[in-house]
């Protein structure tokens, strides 16, 4: 059951029945899991796909979500969706195609939890997802829509995509975009910074992070990298994430920055983006894109980073989010021990 929130745009009063939709891909991780007794690699099947990862997130912090995209009709399919329904997200508008093949990405991890990604993709099912298919009223009851770059990696999905961003926006709905450039999925690294230009464009709140601001800006200085979005794009809000070295936050001329909550039990890092990304929505639900003074950008923040290490300790993410009572013990212990 979902209940409608009350929000309040140019003194008029809508009903909004989400907090959270996105759009995007949907697909099997599948992550290093040991050697079998034949010495061969052994690997598990996670659901994941950033915008559903972030849906995860916000339903563990209470939020009610609802999920727009494409599934092939195979067994890994069934599985996707049975998932995305156990963890409360809205699945009214989640298809299938009977043609195309689910996603799957292969992630290879190294010795200190970074990733490369292999993808069978071409096509994939998410990549189906034709306009007409897509039910408007999600994006006229959404406080917030979120969408990244893979939904925009070929023209039918990109024109979707397109068209759900307008009408979200016409129905008064803040927009989030994560840029999650994964370059094997792209033609050419140009086309990427292209589509990622109209991402950035389009949004009101801004994930990023520092691998993806040297991609699209060619500087590695984090401040001086915002610097140009901003100057360019006026973007609003935006969270720069920077892996071990923590995460800033920039807003209104404010700066703010957080450490990282650095955990010796950390396994891999996929889903950590997505479930940072999923604490800054929660606080933008909370606290409007309005009215936000320095104190509130760094708890955010803090809140964000602690979530973030806490999924690195869990392979996967979709059904491993951590639950908002963990993040604040994970913050008390840190204070603690300082």
């Amino acid at each position: 059951m979902f209940y409608p929130v009350i929000v309040i745009v140019r003194e008029v009063i809508y009903l909004k029945q989400f907090d959270v939709v996105a759009l995007g891909e949907l697909l099997v991780d599948f992550t290093e899991n040991g050697i079998s007794t034949q010495e061969n690699p052994m690997f598990e099947a996670n659901p994941g796909g950033a915008p559903c990862n972030v849906l995860a997130m916000l339903q563990k912090l209470g939020r009610q979500t609802a999920f727009i995209g494409k599934v092939g009709e195979d067994s890994f399919g069934e599985m996707l969706r049975q998932v995305v329904a156990e963890q409360g997200i809205h699945t009214g508008n989640l298809l299938t195609d009977q043609n195309v093949a689910t996603t799957l990405a292969f992630v290879h991890t190294a010795a200190d939890g970074d990733r490369n990604f292999s993808f069978y993709r071409n096509p994939g099912a998410d990549m189906m997802l034709r306009s007409e298919e897509v039910d408007l009223s999600l994006l006229q009851h959404t406080r917030i829509f979120h969408f990244g770059s893979l939904s925009m990696t070929a023209s039918g999905i990109e024109e979707t995509t397109k068209m759900a961003v307008r009408a979200a926006k016409e129905a008064g709905a803040v927009i989030s975009f994560d840029p999650n450039l994964r370059p094997p999925l792209w033609d050419s690294l140009d086309l990427a910074k292209e589509k990622i230009a109209y991402g950035i464009s389009q949004c009101d709140v801004l994930k990023i992070s520092d691998d993806e601001i040297a991609f699209f800006t060619g500087t590695t200085d984090i401040d001086q990298g915002v610097a140009q979005i901003q100057n360019t794009y006026h973007t609003p809000f935006i969270c720069a994430t920077m892996g071990k070295a923590g995460s800033k936050a920039y807003y209104y001329g404010k700066r703010m920055e957080c450490a990282p909550f650095l955990n010796s039990g950390t396994m891999e890092t996929t889903g950590a983006g997505d479930t940072f990304m999923a604490c800054i929505l929660n606080g933008v639900l909370e606290y409007g894109l309005g009215d936000m003074d320095e104190q509130k950008l760094y708890g955010m923040l803090e809140f964000a980073n602690a979530a973030a290490s806490l999924i690195t300790t869990k392979k996967g993410a979709l059904k491993v989010m951590p639950a908002k009572d963990e993040v604040e013990q994970l913050i008390k212990r840190s204070a603690h021990l300082d």
